[in-house]
């Protein structure tokens, strides 16, 4: 059977009196996990959903997560996992586009979360630890799990490219199983011993496949901290013995120099691993030499379940992105999709079983993706004489901040609904905490006047925190080319 679940039933069977999941002091064994998935299982009946029906979690890292997500894959069901930072008008876009008839949304959250649904005419429920068992009470155990064919979508996870809306990349539970498996049996070697450092936002590919999924197939402990930072991250760390420690570039950067460090004890960290975005040499070797721990890092994309390529614990070079994993192939071309020489810069190309099935309801999309079986990530790269790849330059435009893509279109859409503004670009800058950070450069409407504070608030009531523009400047006019096209590399920022 492919459905993602049985590995949840298979890891009980071996180990139901392990610990599974934990968020403090609450742990949740694997046999109680197992147990309140089958009600969970109920709950989504109960309310009308069967296989391939789309159901969202906007949650935060709470152990309701993963027990709705693996509810949902348990009868067939299609996970759809959102941001709780998303605003009323992306709540209902995401609801809307792929259709999900109900939607979870976490406790102090809800008030965006039902307004979105509400838009979308989807039905939303809200997840509350008081109200939760109440949720459940009454409902008979559903042991049973569909089974799912290798090419059935398991989850809709949403990105962006830097035009249009969003677009949910369909991962099937075979896309994902396989992924799994090679992130806990060939890369960081999990065993039911291993605790892993679950500050990943669940909802991210990243944080699902190394996280939770790798811990679930493992039989390891999962131990959630709901939102990061240094001091909780080092905690959680002592406190629950972690031995595997997965971040994005951020976190390894404000670890390690966070001055209380060594009051912490870390020793039982074994090995870390960094993906979100590219980990600079001088923080990678902060970072190890700090906690005396090797870092790996590794490279994806929501398409790809996420892995692509990482280092190994017996291979791996500074700056790089590592080596290929095994069953997916990869090609660095140029724009006539020639593969280009050793050192020579040009586009990472993918194939194999990560490859996502396709973008849900956008199949011209999908073919302009994917059009020969080779994915397009619009990632420039290199790699060396042995194989060992370096990404060179992100997809255009695209602003990661704190590990979380910001798409420069959608906040640009949104100051184009200001009535002052006439024209607006955002793009990213360089910053030493957040990796990258947003600016906003507008162009008004003659006669138009606002402040530049008005046009950041008027983004930030619209859109998730980590997406409006920290910086934003008013200009006379924005660079132009030929065809009226605004150029983005030519426009210089005044106040940074």
């Amino acid at each position: 059977m492919t459905n993602l679940a049985m590995n949840l039933v298979n890891t009980t069977e071996l180990h139901a009196d392990r610990p599974a999941i934990r968020l403090g002091d609450a742990v949740l064994n694997y046999g109680q996990f197992e147990q309140a998935t089958q009600l969970v299982a109920a709950l989504f009946h109960k309310h009308g959903v069967g296989p391939g029906d789309r159901v969202a979690l906007m949650l935060p890292n709470v152990p309701h997560f993963a027990l709705l997500y693996y509810g949902a894959l348990r009868i067939g069901a299609v996970v759809v996992p959102m941001n709780p930072l998303l605003k009323e008008r992306e709540v209902s876009y995401h609801l809307s586009d792929s259709g999900a008839k109900l939607l979870f949304v976490w406790t102090g959250f809800d008030q965006a979360g039902e307004a979105g649904a509400a838009l979308a005419g989807a039905e939303a429920i809200v997840v509350d630890p008081a109200t939760w068992p109440g949720l459940l009470a009454g409902l008979a155990p559903v042991a049973e799990v569909i089974d799912s064919a290798a090419g059935d979508t398991a989850v809709i996870l949403y990105t962006s490219g830097t035009t249009g809306k969003p677009k949910g990349a369909e991962l099937t539970h075979a896309n994902i199983a396989r992924n799994v498996e090679i992130c806990a049996d060939e890369l960081i070697f999990l065993t039911e011993e291993d605790v892993l450092f679950g500050g990943l936002p669940l909802f991210h590919v990243f944080g699902q496949t190394a996280s939770l999924n790798a811990s679930v197939y493992a039989g390891a402990c999962l131990t959630l901290l709901p939102k990061f930072d240094p001091q909780g991250a080092l905690e959680t760390v002592q406190r629950d013995r972690v031995t595997v420690f997965e971040g994005v570039p951020t976190m390894f950067t404000v670890l390690a120099s966070y001055p209380d460090r060594e009051s912490y004890d870390t020793t039982s960290l074994r090995v870390c691993v960094s993906g979100g975005a590219a980990l600079p040499v001088e923080v990678l070797g902060a970072f190890e030499a700090a906690y005396t721990c090797i870092v790996l890092e590794g490279y994806g994309l929501s398409e790809t379940s996420p892995v692509v390529a990482i280092n190994r614990l017996d291979q791996r070079r500074a700056g790089s992105i590592g080596l290929p994993v095994s069953g997916v192939d990869v090609r660095i071309v140029d724009e006539s999709s020639v593969d280009v020489a050793v050192g020579d810069i040009g586009e990472l190309i993918v194939r194999g079983h990560n490859v996502m099935k396709a973008y849900w309801g956008k199949p011209e999309e999908t073919e302009k993706a994917i059009p020969d079986g080779w994915f397009r990530t619009g990632d420039l790269a290199k790699h060396d004489e042995d194989g060992f790849l370096y990404i060179v330059d992100r997809k255009k435009d695209l602003i990661i901040r704190s590990g979380y893509n910001v798409y420069p279109r959608e906040v640009e859409e949104v100051l184009y609904e200001h009535p002052a503004v006439a024209e607006a670009a955002v793009i990213g800058f360089p910053h030493a905490e957040f990796g990258d950070e947003i600016a906003a450069v507008v162009a008004l409407k003659p006669g138009s006047e606002v402040a530049a504070s008005e046009l950041r608030e008027f983004v930030k009531e619209r859109l998730a925190a980590y997406k409006y523009p920290r910086v934003v400047e008013i200009v006379a006019a924005l660079p132009k080319g030929a065809t009226g096209k605004i150029l983005k590399r030519e426009i210089t920022l005044t106040t940074v």
